[in-house]
């Protein structure tokens, strides 16, 4: 804001040049030796005529702008008060018949435009020589950036103003070659990605930023690639969405993160189809505080529900995203957080008796791999059982929709939790057969970020300063960010028909120890260097890779691209209920239960040998009674003895 004892202080210093441009025009004009006539002129008028050019200045903002922040709008500003000024000055004289040479008009008007246009810029040039001075005096971090366009070039004003004391911006790289041996505010543009490395080695490059907010992500992925073989740190911008404003701040470079090396593109959505089964619906998520939970019910009070449940166990998450959706939608959400577990089946009951909710996204889950081969049966029960529990009560209340959360885990799973997801989506299937509600699942890979990522444990250990752990060096997996994911979810959500299972395209398959490289570069330290990498061996259960759909299931497109469908196996809602009822007999043995887990799941490649070779022995029919139970086990365990594990 300006101050007002500055508008008089400016106010002065105007009346001072503006005489001054005049009587030095005369000057000019007459070299040196002014005609009586034309001072009588000058001391009759001009001091008049001063004043008035005073307030056409002050219409036109030169006694208000904050002048240390002067851009081109605001010398466009100058040149038109000024030019104003002049233009009334000449024909109030020609009215008066008091006219001064023609060329004093011009000269005075060039002299004005000079010395005041200069004093409204000596505050932004005091800054600069002062950044100047910082630049000689202070070791500053020689910057590249990369794009060429209006992002590129806010970025390299705001690097030469505010950001001169810390950088020094060196070089320009862009594709477009009609731009390159140009140059942008001074900086050079050295040529396109090919230059990148050749740029970095000879001009010393400490960080390199990303100035291309409005090109397709797969393209910033491809020059990310090119840039992680530099040592450079490297920053980005937003996207252009948050650049609405067409505005680049110090404070919008961010550190470039795993998901922009993803390179994958916004999600597309069909929000009128998804609005026509959430808008003005009560909805129930389950697991409601987790990572993916908790972002289903970001997005789906976004379309405007009549009321959003959020279900969970653990209430500190629950909590926090309650105030955080409390702060975004106020009373324009009506919402409700409640606490209990899937296990629970009379709290299920107390709450679709209560709410009678019509869709149900059912994100409750453990995930664990290695937790849940420790404690296989903690995952039937919250998995398996929990699904059921969830299920039978969407049933029975006539809830429209229910969308399970699944993972590629349940394709050929080696391990208990990929198991039991696989049995929950079978369940979710048979229920489907018997029911007016729409059982769908979704099945996709992991998710960046989400409390079961790898992410979180490698930006630890990076944090420790290392090692990195990683089980395997050809170990791969499928990764999605979780806005993605859930978008994706609600996109599928609204596809169902009932009984589909819905596969995500989860892209390439990416190896781990690539992505703990990646997360060590961004971090601005040398993998294997500065942390070390090692290789623990694959923990139980774990397989180098996962799929996203079996042999038999095959794909079948949807019109979202992202989004397939597997083909259906027949499952029968009375089998699964008596395979449901043998496990629960076998919960309180650990053996027993993998076995059974084993033949309810014929894809379940079971890493336990001695429940392979419990099976091969046991051929009886009578594996779901007590006595038949207690076999197994028995079997079991001579195995294990006999095998000296």
């Amino acid at each position: 804001m300006v101050t007002y004892s500055r508008k008089i202080l400016l106010v002065f210093i105007d009346f001072f040049l503006v005489n001054l441009s005049v009587y030095t025009a005369l000057l000019l004009r007459f070299e040196g030796t002014i005609p009586g006539q034309y001072i009588n002129i000058y001391l009759q008028a001009t001091m008049l005529i001063t004043l008035c050019k005073l307030v056409i200045y002050y219409f036109f903002g030169m006694y208000t702008s904050l002048w240390i922040n002067a851009s081109v709008d605001d010398l466009i500003r100058i040149l038109l008060a000024i030019t104003s000024g002049t233009v009334f000055e000449y024909l109030v004289s020609l009215a008066a018949e008091m006219m001064l040479p023609r060329s004093v008009y011009i000269i005075s008007w060039a002299l004005t435009l000079l010395l005041v246009g200069g004093s409204r810029l000596s505050s932004r040039m005091l800054r600069y020589i002062k950044n100047i001075y910082k630049m000689n005096r202070n070791g500053r971090k020689r910057v590249m950036i990369i794009g060429a366009g209006d992002a590129g070039s806010m970025v390299l004003k705001e690097l030469k103003t505010r950001g001169a004391g810390h950088y020094n911006p060196v070089a320009v790289i862009d594709d477009d070659k009609r731009k390159h041996h140009a140059s942008i505010h001074g900086v050079p543009i050295k040529g396109g990605r090919d230059k990148i490395i050749e740029t970095v080695k000879k001009l010393k490059i400490d960080e390199i930023i990303i100035a291309m907010p409005s090109v397709p992500r797969e393209t910033v992925s491809e020059i990310l690639e090119i840039c992680k073989q530099t040592p450079c740190k490297l920053k980005t911008l937003p996207g252009v969405y948050e650049l609405i404003d067409g505005m680049v701040t110090m404070e919008q470079l961010r550190e470039v993160s795993i998901e922009d090396l993803l390179g994958r593109e916004p999600v597309r959505l069909n929000t009128d189809e998804i609005a026509g089964y959430l808008t003005g619906e009560t909805i129930l998520v389950t697991g409601g505080g987790g990572s993916i939970g908790s972002e289903l019910c970001r997005q789906i009070a976004h379309y405007n529900p009549r009321k959003l449940l959020i279900f969970d166990i653990y209430e500190n998450n629950a909590y926090d995203l309650q105030n955080e959706l409390h702060r975004k939608y106020g009373s324009r959400l009506d919402m409700e957080v409640l606490i209990g577990s899937i296990r629970d089946r009379s709290r299920l009951e107390e709450i679709f008796e209560k709410y009678r909710p019509g869709v149900v996204f059912h994100a409750a889950a453990h995930k664990h791999v290695p937790l849940m081969e420790a404690n296989p049966a903690e995952a039937v029960k919250n998995n398996i059982f929990g699904t059921y529990y969830v299920a039978e009560c969407a049933h029975r209340y006539n809830v429209k929709r229910f969308v399970l959360i699944s993972t590629d885990k349940a394709v050929n799973p080696t391990n208990i939790m990929g198991a039991t997801k696989r049995v929950a989506e079978m369940v979710i299937q048979a229920m489907d057969k018997i029911s007016k509600t729409e059982f769908v699942a979704v099945r996709f890979g992991n998710v960046l970020g989400s409390n079961g990522s790898v992410i979180p444990l490698f930006k630890k250990q990076i944090e420790e300063g290392g090692p990195v752990t990683v089980t395997h060096p050809e170990i791969t997996r499928f990764f999605m960010t979780i806005p993605e994911a859930v978008s994706l979810v609600i996109q599928a959500g609204a596809m169902a028909r009932g009984g589909e299972i819905f596969v995500l395209d989860m892209g390439k398959p990416i190896k781990i120890v690539d992505l703990a490289r990646d997360l060590i570069r961004l971090s601005g330290l040398v993998p294997d260097v500065d942390i070390k990498i090692e290789f623990s061996g694959l923990r139980p259960g774990e397989k180098l890779y996962e799929e996203i759909m079996t042999e038999e299931e095959g794909l079948q497109a949807t019109k979202n691209k992202k989004i397939f469908i597997s083909r259906p196996f027949e499952i029968d809602y009375h089998d699964i209920m008596k395979k449901l009822s043998a496990l629960e007999k076998c919960l309180g043995n650990r053996e027993g239960l993998i076995c059974k887990l084993a033949e309810v799941v014929p894809t379940y490649n079971c890493p336990y040998e001695e429940v392979a070779a419990a099976r091969e022995i046991l051929t009886t029919g009578d594996e779901e009674t007590e006595e038949g139970i207690a076999t197994e086990t028995m079997v079991i365990r001579e195995v294990r003895t006999a095998s000296g594990t």
